[in-house]
């Protein structure tokens, strides 16, 4: 199957089939490297109707650039980077793009265990989504409980959820299982911009809204007996997935470091297809600081994602009259899917440093990877896969041919199939509540057309996407979870 694409500077190209699950765009024009879809041929029709080929391309105009311009099975159109987009730049003549980044950095997926038959709280379902709907803020703008001031914002740029730890929001061994340890050290929190800081005093321990949520679990397949048990993971088990990110914080310093690309584009001559992929060379000035600033926004999202766990651990002991120890209320792991992070990947027979950015693409790196944490280095990370919502998450590992094709890359999601306001038109919020309910899910929203943009119908077939994940070799799968109880932002 061929699919044909217009691009200013990349002339015509076309999807070219290697395999059953990889698409290859050559290069033409202006690319610097090739591009490569991960997707069956059913996903095909929905890549060509948003033109994610065109972004694909434009991506891989990108000084420096090495290898491919990639895109996951759950690649959608985004802001200039297709989301689910990968793209890999020489660490020393590369460069650096907040749009290939996304505006909510950091943005990720943390999962949590217990040592609970999910069977065990089915009498307690909606006391416990009624105390996390209390606990927990969610929607546009909402602030939570903790509330700081601007010496405190710049504690939680600097340290993450190391700052959380510290001021008694959940505990050191939590760190451990976190991406990075739970915080970024190039982070400087001088660099973000006074309206930034403003936007965060209020929004650690919140959700947000649009697509983040957070989500009683049980597990109801075991794909890897090994590698779950590893995981702390079991048959039957209550677990909770939260999704989200870095709040207002996050977007202002997209917004504010935008606006510095694009004047930075011109003053280093650098020719690009799509403005919204602005960008500045590594070695720059205006790249180191946003690269800074950016870590800063990375470490507020970890300081959130903190937070917010130490709230679901309250809301369990109100509710269930045992504290979270007693629960083995433990994190599974952290990671996040809107990033650029310096690593060194094996590129032609040498070790390279690159600046990977992954946009809506979680890392999966394999088994005896240095940066896996050390409980996991014998099996690979974790990648946890949200579906959406009414339907199947799952956790997966990284592997190495992963590291060899995608720079140690994953889906991170089912991927929207449509947009928020074509959900709205089809879908009633107040009725998908009831439909919800019936299917045994409770849910908590302060936001009935917010649940209507964010229906089950608006997202690709998280099951197929995972699939593609598997038979292409770049992860496996470890266990599948099932929702029972949903709050959305």
């Amino acid at each position: 199957m061929q699919l044909r694409f217009n691009s200013e500077g990349a002339g015509m190209g076309s999807l070219k089939k290697l395999d059953d699950y990889r698409f290859e765009l050559p290069k033409t024009g202006g690319m610097r490297a090739p591009g490569l879809v991960y997707a069956s041929e059913k996903m095909l029709p929905k890549i060509e109707r948003e033109k994610v080929a065109e972004q694909v391309a434009n991506v891989a105009h990108l000084p420096g650039i090495v290898g491919y311009s990639l895109a996951m099975p759950d690649c959608h159109w985004g802001y200039g980077m297709a989301v689910g987009g990968v793209a890999a730049l020489d660490g020393e003549e590369g460069v650096i793009s907040p749009g290939a980044v996304g505006y909510d950095i950091s943005c990720g997926v943390r999962l949590l265990r217990s040592d609970l038959a999910a069977g065990e709280v089915r009498g307690s379902v909606d006391k416990l989504m009624d105390a996390l709907h209390a606990g927990v803020a969610s929607g546009v703008g909402k602030g939570g409980p903790i509330r700081l001031d601007k010496r405190g914002v710049r504690e939680v740029l600097k340290k993450g959820a190391l700052w959380a730890v510290e001021e008694g929001y959940g505990q050191r061994a939590d760190l451990i299982v976190c991406e990075d340890g739970g915080w970024l050290k190039d982070a400087d929190p001088d660099l973000p911009s006074e309206r930034a800081v403003e936007r965060g005093r209020s929004q650690v321990g919140t959700l947000g809204s649009g697509n983040h949520f957070l989500e009683l679990q049980v597990v109801d397949e075991i794909y890897d007996p090994g590698t779950a048990a590893v995981f702390g993971l079991f048959a039957g088990q209550l677990t909770v997935l939260v999704h989200t990110g870095s709040r207002g914080f996050g977007y202002q310093v997209c917004e504010d470091y935008l606006r510095i690309m694009q004047k930075a584009t011109g003053k280093y001559g650098i020719s690009l297809p799509d403005r919204q992929l602005a960008c500045a060379p590594l070695s720059s000035q205006e790249g180191k600081d946003y690269y800074a600033a950016m870590c800063s926004a990375a470490n507020y999202a970890r300081a959130n994602r903190q937070a917010i766990t130490h709230l679901i651990r309250e809301a369990f002991e109100r509710v269930l009259g045992r504290g979270a120890s007693a629960l083995g209320l433990g994190v599974v792991y952290d990671v996040c899917h809107n990033i650029a992070k310096f690593e060194t990947h094996e590129v032609g027979g040498k070790a390279r440093r690159l600046c990977v950015h992954r946009k809506g693409a979680t890392r999966a790196f394999p088994a005896g990877h240095p940066e896996v944490p050390e409980p996991y280095r014998g099996v690979g990370q974790p990648v946890l896969v949200p579906g959406s919502m009414g339907t199947s998450s799952y956790v997966l590992v990284g592997t190495e041919r992963a590291m060899k094709e995608t720079f140690g890359t994953c889906c991170h999601g089912a991927g929207r199939l449509m947009s928020r306001t074509q959900a709205a038109k089809q879908v009633v919020g107040h009725q998908l509540a009831c439909e919800l309910r019936e299917a045994g899910i409770s849910v908590r929203t302060d936001s009935l057309r917010g649940l209507a943009e964010e229906a089950p119908l608006a997202y690709k077939d998280v099951d197929e996407v995972v699939e593609v994940c598997r038979a292409s070799g770049i992860a496996r799968k470890v266990a599948r979870m099932r929702p029972f109880g949903v709050l959305k932002g």
